[in-house]
């Protein structure tokens, strides 16, 4: 499963701004990906950064207003524009906003955003004041009531030497946000994904809790193929530092029985769970309100078991009929095969993905993953060593397709 970025034509703009050098940035990750990169920089931009620097990290020439009145210029924002299947504004400044707004049209890029029929994406930088003032605000609530996507800005260290709202945002987001505005129509178009990742944690008291180990890197992984296939996303997370794929709606949940509660709060509209998540099998009986000073002896924690998720999903499935797809994660020491069987059978899963926690290549908070999905047929799909994020694309790759087979 290619990024969906990848082979698409992406129009990027860029203003006259001190964060042109992120656009540079944010130029060269598109093409990483595979996307078709053409740059239009404005007069104003020319200032900062020149066409020579995006050129050289997308290999294709950059477009300034010279080419606008050059000899096709009655063509060339018609050219650019009618096969393009983003445009992306960054940095954005106030006065091309203010253009776009009011629909002016006086040098090659906002031409060519008028011309163009494609998704429009804009990351607005300037100075704090600038971005609070009543007009800015006004310009920017006329493009979003007309469908344009606004990513930023951030709040940080501006040009003027001041701190404020009004920084660009990194190119790393707008390169997800433009990963999720590509995906829209894809294949689980109109599907609702319930993906739930990271470890919950169980008090003990105010400042300690009983947890399991997780660094939420394979969910999350998950939840971007998800979306990568143009489904709509449902993300509940446990404690993990990562960031959420643009486009996911996040549910940010502590413990084993807010994830339970949150899940069965998505799961009546879901057609598929993936149960990444790592919830802690334990929790105190009776967590103290204070914290438990430290004593000459230790202490005694009287442990009982946490809520099954899988297992109240299961018992809904089989009132409700939804979700259709439930996918479950066995995450074992020892006798794996064993016990993810176990687990797919008594959960009643559609299948399970199994995996050895003690392999140094396939643990937690590492980037590769060791798997095997089993299926209630008793077939078997050994991968090998790969990518978190390639183990995320066949899971989502079989969801797909046991979600699509039932619709036949």
């Amino acid at each position: 499963m290619p990024n969906p970025l990848s082979g698409k034509h992406i129009l990027l703009g860029v203003t006259g701004s001190i964060a042109c050098y992120k656009a540079a940035d944010l130029a060269s990750k598109l093409a990483q990906v595979g996307a078709r990169v053409d740059i239009i920089l404005t007069q104003a931009a020319l200032e900062f950064i020149t066409p020579l620097t995006f050129q050289s990290v997308t290999g294709s020439r950059a477009f300034t207003d010279d080419d606008l009145w050059g000899s096709e210029a009655h063509v060339i924002h018609v050219g650019l524009a009618q096969d393009a299947d983003l445009l992306i504004i960054a940095p954005a400044t106030a006065n091309t906003l203010a253009k776009m707004a009011h629909g002016m049209a006086d040098n090659l890029l906002t031409v060519t955003a008028l011309a163009a029929r494609c998704p429009l994406l804009i990351a607005p930088a300037m100075d704090a004041g600038m971005f609070s003032n009543p007009a800015t605000q006004a310009n920017l609530e006329i493009l979003r009531q007309r469908g344009v996507m606004v990513v930023g800005p951030a709040q940080g260290h501006l040009a003027s030497g001041l701190a404020g709202l009004g920084r660009m945002v990194e190119p790393v987001e707008i390169l997800s946000q433009a990963r999720f505005m590509v995906s829209r129509g894809g294949l689980l178009s109109g599907k609702k994904i319930l993906v739930t990742a990271g470890g919950t944690q169980e008090p003990i008291d105010p400042v300690r809790s009983i947890t399991n180990r997780s660094s939420g890197k394979q969910g999350y992984a998950i939840a971007q193929a998800a979306l990568d296939l143009g489904a709509e996303v449902v993300l509940i997370s446990g404690i993990t530092s990562l960031s959420a794929p643009a486009g996911a709606r996040r549910v940010d949940v502590t413990t084993g029985e807010e994830m339970l509660k949150a899940t069965l709060e998505e799961v009546p509209q879901a057609d598929a769970l993936v149960m990444a998540a790592a919830v802690a099998d334990f929790q105190v009986s009776d967590p103290s309100s204070h914290k438990i000073k430290r004593g000459a002896g230790g202490i005694d924690l009287h442990l009982q078991p946490t809520h099954d998720i899988l297992a109240e999903v299961a018992s809904l499935r089989s009132a409700r009929g939804c979700p259709r797809v439930i996918v479950g994660f066995a995450a074992e020491s020892r006798d794996l095969m064993e016990n993810a069987r176990a687990k797919l059978k008594s959960k009643k899963l559609d299948f399970i993905v199994a995996n050895n926690i003690l392999a140094a290549d396939a643990g937690f908070y590492v980037d590769t993953n060791r798997v095997t999905l089993l299926y209630p047929d008793g077939r078997s799909e050994e991968l090998p060593l790969m990518s978190k994020t390639q183990v995320a694309e066949i899971v989502m790759e079989r969801v797909q397709e046991m979600l699509l087979a039932r619709e036949e």
